[in-house]
Protein backbone atom coordinates (compact mmCIF):
# COMPACT_ATOMS: atom_id res chain seq x y z
CA UNK A 1 0.00 0.00 0.00
CA UNK A 2 3.18 2.85 0.76
CA UNK A 3 4.16 2.00 -2.53
CA UNK A 4 1.43 2.63 -4.56
CA UNK A 5 0.81 5.91 -2.57
CA UNK A 6 4.30 6.83 -3.08
CA UNK A 7 3.50 6.22 -6.47
CA UNK A 8 0.79 8.70 -6.94
CA UNK A 9 3.13 11.76 -5.08
CA UNK A 10 5.14 11.69 -7.98
CA UNK A 11 2.61 12.90 -10.13
CA UNK A 12 1.48 16.28 -7.86
CA UNK A 13 5.05 17.27 -7.68
CA UNK A 14 5.44 16.70 -11.64
CA UNK A 15 2.64 19.22 -12.07
CA UNK A 16 3.70 21.68 -9.52
CA UNK A 17 6.86 22.52 -11.21
CA UNK A 18 4.83 24.56 -14.00
CA UNK A 19 3.97 26.77 -10.92
CA UNK A 20 7.79 26.72 -9.49
CA UNK A 21 8.92 27.77 -12.59
CA UNK A 22 6.52 30.84 -12.71
CA UNK A 23 7.17 31.97 -9.26
CA UNK A 24 9.21 29.30 -6.71
CA UNK A 25 8.39 31.58 -3.31
CA UNK A 26 4.78 32.10 -4.59
CA UNK A 27 4.36 28.42 -4.88
CA UNK A 28 6.08 27.31 -1.82
CA UNK A 29 4.10 29.78 0.44
CA UNK A 30 1.23 28.65 -1.33
CA UNK A 31 1.95 24.81 -0.41
CA UNK A 32 2.68 26.13 3.16
CA UNK A 33 -0.36 27.61 3.71
CA UNK A 34 -2.48 25.33 2.50
CA UNK A 35 -0.74 22.40 4.53
CA UNK A 36 -1.22 24.30 7.81
CA UNK A 37 -4.59 25.74 7.12
CA UNK A 38 -5.31 21.79 6.39
CA UNK A 39 -7.03 22.58 2.92
CA UNK A 40 -4.70 19.99 1.77
CA UNK A 41 -2.58 17.52 2.98
CA UNK A 42 1.25 17.49 1.61
CA UNK A 43 3.24 14.10 1.70
CA UNK A 44 5.10 14.10 5.11
CA UNK A 45 8.81 14.88 3.32
CA UNK A 46 7.12 18.39 2.38
CA UNK A 47 5.05 19.27 5.56
CA UNK A 48 7.95 20.89 6.35
CA UNK A 49 6.72 24.15 4.08
CA UNK A 50 4.02 24.77 6.96
CA UNK A 51 6.52 25.70 9.12
CA UNK A 52 6.48 29.30 9.96
CA UNK A 53 9.63 30.00 8.96
CA UNK A 54 9.18 28.66 5.79
CA UNK A 55 6.45 30.38 4.67
CA UNK A 56 8.04 33.63 6.39
CA UNK A 57 10.82 33.26 3.84
CA UNK A 58 8.70 31.95 1.34
CA UNK A 59 6.53 35.08 1.67
CA UNK A 60 9.41 37.53 2.15
CA UNK A 61 10.80 36.74 -1.21
CA UNK A 62 7.79 36.48 -2.90
CA UNK A 63 7.15 40.55 -1.88
CA UNK A 64 10.58 41.23 -3.41
CA UNK A 65 10.34 39.14 -6.45
CA UNK A 66 6.44 41.00 -6.56
CA UNK A 67 8.43 44.34 -6.97
CA UNK A 68 11.33 43.27 -8.75
CA UNK A 69 9.28 41.82 -11.37
CA UNK A 70 7.14 45.18 -12.06
CA UNK A 71 10.39 47.60 -13.32
CA UNK A 72 11.30 46.56 -16.99
CA UNK A 73 14.59 45.11 -17.38
CA UNK A 74 15.26 44.55 -13.47
CA UNK A 75 12.91 41.48 -14.17
CA UNK A 76 15.07 40.21 -16.53
CA UNK A 77 18.41 40.38 -14.60
CA UNK A 78 16.03 38.79 -11.96
CA UNK A 79 14.87 36.08 -14.27
CA UNK A 80 18.18 35.39 -15.38
CA UNK A 81 19.91 34.94 -11.69
CA UNK A 82 16.49 32.45 -11.15
CA UNK A 83 17.58 30.32 -14.16
CA UNK A 84 19.56 28.89 -11.76
CA UNK A 85 17.62 28.58 -8.62
CA UNK A 86 13.47 27.86 -9.96
CA UNK A 87 14.16 24.54 -12.18
CA UNK A 88 17.09 22.70 -9.25
CA UNK A 89 14.46 24.12 -6.22
CA UNK A 90 11.11 22.07 -8.87
CA UNK A 91 13.26 19.34 -8.67
CA UNK A 92 14.12 19.05 -5.15
CA UNK A 93 10.49 19.80 -3.88
CA UNK A 94 10.04 16.70 -7.04
CA UNK A 95 11.96 14.82 -4.99
CA UNK A 96 10.80 15.34 -1.67
CA UNK A 97 7.19 14.97 -2.32
CA UNK A 98 7.59 11.45 -4.01
CA UNK A 99 10.26 10.44 -0.48
CA UNK A 100 8.03 7.33 -0.20
CA UNK A 101 8.88 5.76 -3.43
CA UNK A 102 11.57 4.19 -4.69
CA UNK A 103 14.89 5.72 -5.99
CA UNK A 104 14.02 5.74 -9.76
CA UNK A 105 10.59 7.23 -9.14
CA UNK A 106 12.08 9.95 -7.22
CA UNK A 107 14.71 10.99 -9.73
CA UNK A 108 12.40 10.14 -12.93
CA UNK A 109 9.54 13.38 -10.58
CA UNK A 110 12.92 15.53 -10.08
CA UNK A 111 13.99 15.68 -13.60
CA UNK A 112 10.22 15.80 -14.61
CA UNK A 113 9.58 18.59 -12.26
CA UNK A 114 12.91 20.25 -13.22
CA UNK A 115 12.20 20.17 -16.69
CA UNK A 116 8.42 21.26 -16.68
CA UNK A 117 10.11 23.82 -14.42
CA UNK A 118 12.50 25.18 -16.84
CA UNK A 119 10.04 25.58 -19.52
CA UNK A 120 7.85 27.90 -17.89
CA UNK A 121 10.32 29.66 -16.49
CA UNK A 122 11.98 29.83 -19.97
CA UNK A 123 8.87 31.08 -21.64
CA UNK A 124 8.07 33.65 -18.78
CA UNK A 125 11.75 34.89 -19.24
CA UNK A 126 11.46 35.03 -23.02
CA UNK A 127 7.86 36.69 -22.88
CA UNK A 128 9.05 39.18 -19.91
CA UNK A 129 12.32 40.08 -22.13
CA UNK A 130 10.15 41.05 -25.35
CA UNK A 131 7.55 42.74 -23.45
CA UNK A 132 10.50 44.69 -22.06
CA UNK A 133 10.63 46.36 -25.58
CA UNK A 134 7.20 48.20 -24.91
CA UNK A 135 7.28 51.87 -23.72
CA UNK A 136 4.34 51.55 -21.58
CA UNK A 137 4.99 49.54 -17.97
CA UNK A 138 0.94 48.28 -17.92
CA UNK A 139 1.65 44.77 -20.20
CA UNK A 140 4.78 44.07 -17.71
CA UNK A 141 2.03 44.42 -14.51
CA UNK A 142 -0.25 42.68 -16.34
CA UNK A 143 1.94 39.43 -17.73
CA UNK A 144 3.54 39.49 -13.41
CA UNK A 145 0.35 39.93 -12.06
CA UNK A 146 -1.26 36.74 -14.33
CA UNK A 147 1.81 34.62 -13.60
CA UNK A 148 1.18 35.17 -9.90
CA UNK A 149 -2.48 34.20 -9.77
CA UNK A 150 -1.25 30.89 -12.12
CA UNK A 151 1.20 29.87 -9.52
CA UNK A 152 -0.76 30.12 -6.68
CA UNK A 153 -3.80 28.82 -8.27
CA UNK A 154 -1.76 25.68 -9.79
CA UNK A 155 0.00 24.55 -6.42
CA UNK A 156 -4.10 24.11 -4.80
CA UNK A 157 -5.64 22.77 -7.95
CA UNK A 158 -2.03 20.31 -8.12
CA UNK A 159 -3.49 18.88 -4.65
CA UNK A 160 -6.64 19.19 -5.05
CA UNK A 161 -8.20 18.08 -8.68
CA UNK A 162 -4.57 16.17 -10.02
CA UNK A 163 -5.80 14.99 -12.72
CA UNK A 164 -7.60 18.21 -14.18
CA UNK A 165 -4.00 19.80 -12.92
CA UNK A 166 -2.15 17.52 -15.27
CA UNK A 167 -4.48 18.40 -18.20
CA UNK A 168 -4.42 21.88 -17.90
CA UNK A 169 -0.29 21.61 -16.97
CA UNK A 170 -0.38 19.56 -20.34
CA UNK A 171 -1.98 22.18 -22.19
CA UNK A 172 0.27 25.28 -20.70
CA UNK A 173 3.32 23.05 -22.16
CA UNK A 174 1.94 23.08 -25.81
CA UNK A 175 1.35 27.08 -25.28
CA UNK A 176 4.91 27.15 -23.74
CA UNK A 177 6.50 25.59 -26.72
CA UNK A 178 4.58 27.28 -29.40
CA UNK A 179 5.40 30.90 -27.63
CA UNK A 180 8.92 29.69 -27.71
CA UNK A 181 9.49 29.06 -30.87
CA UNK A 182 7.60 32.19 -32.00
CA UNK A 183 9.73 34.20 -29.55
CA UNK A 184 12.82 32.90 -31.18
CA UNK A 185 12.13 33.39 -34.42
CA UNK A 186 11.07 37.15 -33.53
CA UNK A 187 14.43 37.68 -31.72
CA UNK A 188 16.31 36.37 -34.50
CA UNK A 189 14.77 38.42 -37.13
CA UNK A 190 15.62 41.16 -34.49
CA UNK A 191 19.39 40.49 -34.78
CA UNK A 192 19.58 39.85 -38.04
CA UNK A 193 17.72 43.60 -38.75
CA UNK A 194 20.25 44.76 -36.32
CA UNK A 195 23.16 43.49 -37.66
CA UNK A 196 22.06 44.42 -41.08
CA UNK A 197 21.85 48.29 -40.13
Amino acid sequence: MLQSESHSDVKPCARGGFSSGLNLYATVATLGLLQRFGIVHLPASLQVLAHPWVIGIAAGLYLIEFFADKIPYVDTIWDFIHTFIRPPAAALLAYAAAGGAGAEWRWGAALLAGGVALTSHGTKASARAAVNASPEPFSNWTLSLGEDVLAVWLSWLANAHPVATTIVVVALLAVCVFLLYHLFRFARRSIRKLLAS
